[in-house]
């Protein structure tokens, strides 16, 4: 920070994996806590503008209408509560011209993703199981940082405002799934079952669907349907699976 002149800082950092941040806790509260901490007073000391990424694993999954910002947090696992304090750090160092945008289910076209998982297993297996009690909404990473470039001039605000951010829809992991073996034209069946079958270290909340006008408002954005955002990366996958 003292050796280049920065005007922006977006932290993409996080530690994860949910599961095994259930063992890994240090790890998990330094990537998702302490170095956000060191971040917002680096971003107070320059003056500078600050993106933080968060998470919709923030909330505990009772409600059955989409989450606003204000809402109640309450994260059921270490993943969460770890981002949670990521959060709660960034408002009190309150840097100016700084947001926290929470976002969901993310992937992307690069690896260790749920879309990668799912075209794998459909490449090999006849039959995979996946959850089908869990609700919210997979958000492709490109959107994201298209969304995060667009409004990086429009930021100006005294204190930190949370903001949500997914693609639009809602579905389950096992709607997710589906979907993905189809776009991908994969023969493998998808059974779904329920979370507590899948015997998975953390919890998860059963919905977190983010309730997003709040980030359309102020920054006129249009965000597209998440199925037509996992057409458009499954084609790149697709072409790269050719090369």
């Amino acid at each position: 920070m003292d050796k280049y002149k920065f005007d922006y800082i977006i932290n993409c950092a996080a530690y994860t994996d949910v599961n095994l941040a259930e063992v890994k806790q240090k790890e998990a509260y330094m990537l998702n806590y302490n170095s956000v901490e060191n971040i917002a007073d680096l971003a107070k000391k320059y003056n500078l503008t600050f993106i933080h990424i968060s998470t919709d694993y923030v909330f505990d999954g009772k409600s059955c209408i989409p989450y606003k910002e204000d809402d109640k947090t309450e994260p059921l696992n270490i993943y969460g509560k770890s981002k949670l304090r990521g959060e709660q750090v960034i408002v009190d160092i309150s840097p100016k011209n700084t947001i926290v945008i929470r976002t969901s289910w993310l992937y992307s076209n690069y690896k260790r993703n749920f879309v990668h998982t799912i075209r794998n297993l459909g490449k090999k297996k006849e039959e995979i199981n996946v959850v089908y009690d869990q609700i919210g909404t997979p958000t492709y990473a490109r959107d994201l940082a298209e969304v995060i470039l667009n409004i990086l001039p429009y930021i100006q605000n005294d204190k930190p405002e949370i903001y949500h951010y997914s693609n639009e829809g809602i579905a389950s992991w096992y709607d997710f799934a589906k979907e993905i073996m189809k776009l991908s034209q994969l023969d493998c069946n998808i059974k779904p079952i329920e979370s507590k079958d899948f015997l998975a270290l953390a919890l998860r909340p059963s919905y977190s669907v983010l309730n997003k006008q709040k980030i359309k408002e102020k920054f006129h954005i249009e965000i597209p349907h998440w199925k037509d955002s996992l057409e458009k990366c499954i084609s790149i996958l697709q072409k790269d699976d050719i090369l």
